[in-house]
């Protein structure tokens, strides 16, 4: 039996750090913490609905492709292959984000002990990502966002070991988890650069004389070619989809209040740890061989900060950073043994107090309650007014009362009328709602200017006869475009976002102008 199990196994000893292989003990660490996400979120996935952005989603994997208006292909095949093998049901759609979810905790871990850290700080690694309010909540719907934490987290840790093994085929690796986050999400490249402006701006700058990080590089190209491809062919639709969404539609932030929503996003008890982190990247003693990591995450945020991005972007940069805190605080109480789990209980303490706020384990008319009680809410992320509940929350109510409600109109109609009648949504929320449960109340696939359905084309769309749902105040717009426009009902729904609820719908005849113009007028990318 090694030394390494030979040595005590409390769970606060730095035991065992420099072992080449994982003793038991880590693994249980490690194993256990990922399996705690993992076993959080199945027990309360299936609580609640369909998040707006999944019917969307899997729109998208209807039409598999190398590209989307809004986001890169790799999350929509991966959805395309779950539901080839798994199906539709919530909790199947969200299995990938799930076990993406338990590995970056896991690797957070994995994190601080390639930086020397012990069974301590890779359980207080572990235990911070685990309990953060952002990270709970992206495993609780499918997107990009849960695979974006993944891929920054397994490139920090993929650098942290060729900086203390100084194996330069690492870079190989590094090449394809670049790459592959790039077609994952477009802000793997902040990543990147901060990457890139770290190692110039520190002692890692003599990486670059390696022919395998240059490599690398060709390899994360290359992967990310084809979406290159994709956009060259459709006109480069991100780049108009990125400046209507920060001119028109994520809120904006003043760099504290931006600061202040890292600390609550990440809960406030462990901004110590990350802070921490970064100071001791950039100056402590053992921790400045890892500069690359803080510089690379100040970089970010100045780079977030100027472009108005959403408070959450910033949220796979931390694991990399609270591995780093991690250990600076296991070396700072080597000495004081007693502080360590007294730490790590109070952290424990406060992430259960915030779990609420990432999973919806409340019911939807005490979760108001529960916030008001905290004092604290999650920052809101897109202009305009909230309702009882917050965004990633309110957006998966009312969807199949709505389809209802559209089925109810459709099947008012004549038959004449159904057969050639279109139901226009004006975003894709709705649009994908129609098309995932509609079928089964009847209805035709919907047609929507919004993102990617824009791209699939107006459908079965006429001008002749449409059901439109729209807000009031483009009602006067509407009545321009047709000879006839009546209200035909209404949807309502009191937990839903305010623009989302009490919302007409509308029987439209007779459209003024040819579909191909009416469609390019309508086209909308944000």
């Amino acid at each position: 039996m090694s030394a390494s199990i030979r040595e005590p196994k409390a769970l606060f000893s730095d035991a065992g750090r420099t072992a080449a292989r994982l003793t038991r003990a880590e693994v249980l660490i490690l194993a256990g913490f990922a399996a705690a996400r993992v076993v959080l979120h199945l027990l309360t996935n299936g609580r609640y609905g369909y998040f707006r952005d999944e019917f969307y989603y899997l729109a998208c994997a209807d039409h598999l492709a190398w590209g989307y208006v809004d986001h890169p292909p790799l999350s929509i095949g991966v959805l395309a292959l779950t539901r080839a093998v798994l199906g539709t049901s919530i909790q199947a759609i969200r299995l990938p984000v799930v076990l993406a979810g338990g590995a970056t905790v896991a690797l957070a871990g994995l994190t601080a002990r390639a930086m020397g850290g012990g069974r301590f700080a890779q359980a207080l690694a572990c235990l911070t990502v685990l309990a953060a309010p952002v990270f709970l909540a992206m495993g609780t719907f499918f997107s990009m966002n849960a695979f974006d934490q993944l891929f920054w987290t397994l490139g920090a840790y993929l650098l942290v070991r060729i900086i203390t093994t100084g194996n330069p085929r690492l870079w190989l690796w590094f090449g394809v988890v670049a790459g592959l986050g790039l077609l994952n999400k477009i802000s793997m490249a902040f990543f990147g650069f901060g990457i890139v402006v770290g190692l110039l701006a520190t002692r890692q700058r003599r990486r670059f004389a390696s022919g395998h990080l240059w490599l690398g590089g060709l390899i994360a190209l290359l992967l990310f070619l084809p979406h290159v491809g994709w956009q060259i062919r459709h006109g480069w639709p991100t780049l108009e989809f990125i400046h209507h969404a920060t001119q028109h539609k994520i809120t904006v932030s003043s760099p504290l209040a931006f600061l202040g929503a890292q600390g609550l996003l990440l809960s406030p008890l462990s901004a110590p740890i990350w802070v921490a982190g970064i100071v001791y990247g950039l100056i402590g003693r053992d921790g400045r061989r890892f500069a690359v990591l803080s510089v690379a995450y100040l970089v970010v945020l100045g780079l977030f900060l100027v472009t108005n991005a959403k408070t959450y972007y910033l949220s796979p940069a931390y694991p990399m950073l609270l591995a780093l805190g991690a250990v600076w605080l296991a070396r700072v109480t080597a000495a004081r043994r007693w502080i360590r789990p007294v730490a790590f209980g109070v952290l424990l303490a406060g992430g259960a107090a915030l779990v609420p706020m990432g999973l919806p384990i409340l019911d939807p008319q005490t979760y108001p309650r529960y916030e008001s009680a905290l004092g604290l809410a999650p920052p809101v992320e897109e202009r305009g007014p909230v309702g009882p509940l917050p965004q990633h929350f309110a957006d998966r109510f009312g969807w199949q009362e709505f389809v209802d409600t559209v089925a109810g109109a459709y099947h008012a109609l004549d038959e004449p009328d159904r057969r050639r009648c279109a139901v226009v949504t004006s975003n894709y929320g709705e649009a994908g709602a129609i098309d995932l449960l509609g079928p089964a109340r009847g209805l035709p696939p919907a047609v929507c200017p919004y993102n990617n359905y824009f791209l699939w084309g107006p459908r079965r769309f006429t001008g002749d006869v449409a059901l439109a749902c729209i807000h009031d105040s483009r009602m006067p717009w509407l009545e321009e475009q047709f000879d006839e426009v009546t209200e035909v009902a209404r949807f309502r729904h009191p937990l839903v976002m305010p623009y989302q609820d009490d919302r007409p719908l509308c029987l439209c005849r007779g459209l003024k102008t040819p579909v191909e113009q009416f469609w390019q007028s309508i086209r909308s990318f944000h």
